[in-house]
């Protein structure tokens, strides 16, 4: 594994795709470095620390300044909308907009992930103990589906629970278990990581056509959601990860 500085994704094996997003690895530099913002994209994350150990970042609903000591290692696995409640052992919404100590968590194996370990060894061993947590607990397919199609363009979260047979309300409790909040704010984060794609992609130029793309209403409806979920509107937001 590459440990120089910076932040890499790792494809999970195949048989887990389904539940698990990827594994990732972050290395901070050692003379410092800006506080990293961290923005909602309905995944929850179970990530070692080095010198520290694990913790669970849950769902998130806005932006987050996310500032770790020089030189620090941070290897996470990430799980998909809907796949990280089952996982963990707890109902989402109980992790909203929170970090919490792994430790606490009835999902995540103890022990087995102390701040000691080498950078390698914690790759392997959360590779392996994601794999274990998706197999013993896997997710609840319906909310699987729901986030399949809500990552479309154009779909909405009422038509989402018709075509799945299944009333709204019901939905919405599943959903919340399962992802840490509605179809609808669920809906809503899908749209705004489509924009952020296509940003980060190098497609800025011309908002207004992202925009649309992304399932907007127009450039302005991209505005507001982009300031509510990133703390910038998106020419800033583009510029900042540019």
């Amino acid at each position: 594994m590459d440990w120089s500085v910076g932040y890499r994704e790792i494809a999970p094996d195949r048989a887990f795709k389904n539940a698990i997003f990827c594994l990732w690895v972050s290395v901070m530099p050692g003379d410092g470095a800006e506080p990293t913002q961290v923005l909602p994209d309905a995944c929850t994350d179970l990530i070692w620390q080095s010198g520290a150990g694990a913790f669970v970042a849950g769902p998130d609903t806005g932006p987050v300044l996310d500032a770790r000591p020089p030189g620090t290692v941070l290897v996470g696995v990430r799980f998909r909308p809907g796949a990280g409640g089952a996982a963990l052992g707890v109902p989402l919404d109980e992790l909203l907009d929170r970090r919490v100590d792994a430790e606490d968590l009835p999902g995540v194996p103890r022990g087995r992930l102390p701040g000691s370990l080498s950078p390698d060894e914690a790759l392997r061993r959360m590779a392996v103990i994601g794999a274990e947590m998706v197999t013993e607990r896997p997710p609840d397919p319906l909310v699987l589906g729901t986030a399949r199609l809500l990552a479309h363009p154009g779909a909405r979260a009422d038509a989402v629970a018709a075509r799945l047979g299944i009333g709204e309300r019901q939905l919405r409790r599943r959903c919340q278990a399962a992802v840490g909040y509605g179809p609808r704010t669920l809906s809503r984060v899908l749209r705004f990581r489509r924009f952020l794609t296509r940003v980060d992609a190098g497609g800025a130029a011309d908002l207004a056509a992202i925009a649309a793309e992304a399932g907007y209403a127009d450039q302005a409806h991209l505005t507001r959601e982009s300031t509510r979920l990133a703390g910038l509107p998106p020419a800033a937001l583009a510029r900042a990860r540019g």
